[in-house]
């Protein structure tokens, strides 16, 4: 009779962080972990997500949301973790961990059949530094993003009129990746696809302060293991190159 299969797919979500933590341990050589040992993994284990962060954009952590516009209004604030500000139309209190700002739309009427979105401009701080009215009252056509400590601020030009207050901001965002918290037990949030890499990184930065001469190799394959895991992940799409006219002097 032949064997049958286990019938799910939840490795990802049952592998918890203190397997985590495990695997990394006995890929330097150390079994039996347990009190500060599994405090100093789980740091670096926080260090390594925020190390993420500076490798690009992670596509399951890109989410949209919509913030109501106010009448003369320029700035609207994000912050780092839920209640580090005051809650408000202009923080919503469930918008929270907001990195960067990829695209943002006006939308008109939102919760209606007829809702319509016209694309707004990001600009760098130096062309908004040269706007002289930045004040003045319009349809919103451009933003400027700046990303703080503890916060996040996207600043529209211009800022709304009484005819464009109704409407929001529709935009999509990077959030930044949840931590792993002293609930050992708790899945992280990262994608299957990501838990090779995830487990040969922490076992990286453990080599780092326990056991150097395994360092190199870690590294090696963590980042042969990020490579593969950064190409993988995206949303697949048709690509169109266009060869550019040169005409060289001759």
């Amino acid at each position: 009779m032949a064997n049958t299969t286990s019938g799910t797919v939840t490795f990802d979500k049952t592998f918890a962080v203190d397997e985590i933590i495990q695997e990394a341990y006995e890929r330097i050589g150390i079994s039996a972990v347990s009190g500060y040992q599994l405090k100093t993994a789980r740091r670096s284990l926080n260090i390594l997500f925020q190390e993420w962060g500076n490798r690009g954009i992670h596509y399951w952590e890109v989410a949209d949301a919509n913030i109501d516009l106010i009448e003369g209004q320029a700035e609207y604030t994000f912050y780092r973790a839920s209640g580090d500000g005051t809650s408000s139309v202009t923080n919503p209190s469930s918008i929270y961990g907001v990195a960067d700002v990829l695209e943002a739309t006006l939308r008109s009427n939102r919760t209606q059949t007829t809702q319509s979105d016209s694309a707004l401009t990001k600009i760098a701080r130096s062309a908004y530094s040269a706007l002289s009215a930045k004040l003045s009252k319009g349809t919103p056509s451009q933003y400027f993003v700046q990303r703080f400590v503890d916060k996040t601020t996207i600043t529209v030009y211009p800022t709304a009129d009484s005819s464009n207050a109704s409407k929001d901001i529709h935009f999509y965002y990077v959030k930044r990746l949840q931590d792993a918290d002293a609930t050992y037990t708790d899945a992280t949030n990262v994608p299957y696809r990501f838990v090779p890499c995830m487990v040969s990184g922490l076992a990286f930065y453990l080599s780092q302060k326990l056991n150097p001469q395994l360092t190199q190799t870690m590294k090696l394959l963590y980042e042969d293991e990020l490579a593969r895991a950064l190409a993988e992940d995206g949303s697949a799409a048709s690509t169109y190159i266009t060869p550019k006219n040169y005409y060289p002097n001759i």
